[in-house]
């Protein structure tokens, strides 16, 4: 990571804030990436598409564009596509990774066609909401049940379902914020979450990190506003540890991720197997965030991190 210069990165705009229901944690995110570059020498600026039209890039003359955004209109493809339309390379995956990965249930029929271990799962979609029909989907996972809105982000909108009575509200509370709802086994054992940078045959993984979430809830609150949350990085038994990331590689690789990524995995405590959750293609980069932490731990600083990712933005058209 050594030799980038700051000064070649061009009029660079740091995309965060956005109008998805992630938008508080993308403004802490873009904060901190904004003002790591600017340490850096870097001539970046802040720009909000929730208040500006992404248009304006183009008519400012930036040249490259860091994506701090989150969830949708931001990790989902869309504004990858405007910038790929403007011909301002930009941070991250491109428009098909980010749409695929943005989707859960899509990224996990990727993942099963390529034969990649990911957790049991019923989808429900709108006219299926019914009473009738949602009290059968334990019969089908059993219980506990993750349920969640398959195109966000950062827990909103997830429930951990314990008893059938908890059924309902929690599939009406996750179609407050998506036209489909996921239903997912519930994997008792470790939380897991493992860094990826690079592309194709290139990438690699940063040192894995065990999440230990105070009462076993990594909830929205536990991600960003509290300091109770334990991240063990790189703490893992050597082949445990290698044993993760060659299946995050695979992963990553399966939908074509590039830049930079974060998949999450649960390892079942009763015989170890391993299984795929998601995968971030813009994740956080506030102060509780994953991704720097892995980075430091193989000596690599948030502004240094910061720097490498705005120099590998690309379009999906450059090779």
């Amino acid at each position: 990571m050594a030799g980038i210069d700051p000064k070649a990165q061009g009029k660079v705009a740091v995309l965060f804030g956005g109008d998805s229901a992630e938008r508080e944690v993308s403004l802490m995110s873009g904060s901190g990436v904004l003002a790591a570059l600017q340490a850096e020498g870097v001539d970046a600026h802040a720009f909000d598409p929730g208040e500006r039209n992404l248009l304006e890039l183009k008519a400012e003359g930036f040249q490259r564009a860091f994506i701090a955004l989150h969830g949708r209109h931001g990790e989902d493809g869309t504004v990858q596509g405007a910038l790929e339309l403007m011909g301002i390379p930009y941070t991250g995956s491109g428009v098909m990774a980010s749409a695929i990965a943005m989707d859960k249930i899509t990224t996990k029929r990727v993942w099963l066609a390529d034969k990649l271990s990911t957790p049991r799962w019923v989808s429900l979609k709108r006219g299926e909401l019914q009473r009738e029909r949602v009290r059968t989907v334990p019969d089908e996972l059993g219980l506990p049940i993750f349920v969640k809105p398959p195109h966000e982000g950062s827990s909103i909108g997830a429930s951990k379902v314990m008893g059938y009575s908890d059924m309902q509200a929690a599939v009406e509370l996750a179609a407050k914020y998506d036209a489909e709802v996921l239903c997912e086994e519930f994997v008792d054992g470790a939380e897991l979450t493992c860094p990826v940078l690079g592309e194709g045959a290139d990438a690699i993984a940063l040192p894995v990190i065990e999440i230990r979430a105070e009462g076993g809830n990594y909830d929205y609150q536990n991600k960003y506003f509290t300091d109770t949350t334990q991240y063990l990085v790189g703490q893992l038994p050597a082949d445990e540890q290698a044993r993760v990331q060659a299946l995050v590689l695979d992963a990553y690789r399966s939908l074509g991720a590039r830049g930079w990524g974060r998949v999450d995995v649960m390892r079942r405590k009763t015989d170890g197997q391993l299984f795929l959750l998601e995968i971030n293609t813009s994740p956080g980069m506030t102060s509780h965030s994953l991704v720097p932490k892995a980075a430091a731990a193989v000596g690599i600083s948030y502004p240094k991190l910061c720097l490498y990712l705005l120099s590998q933005a690309r379009l999906d058209s450059q090779a």
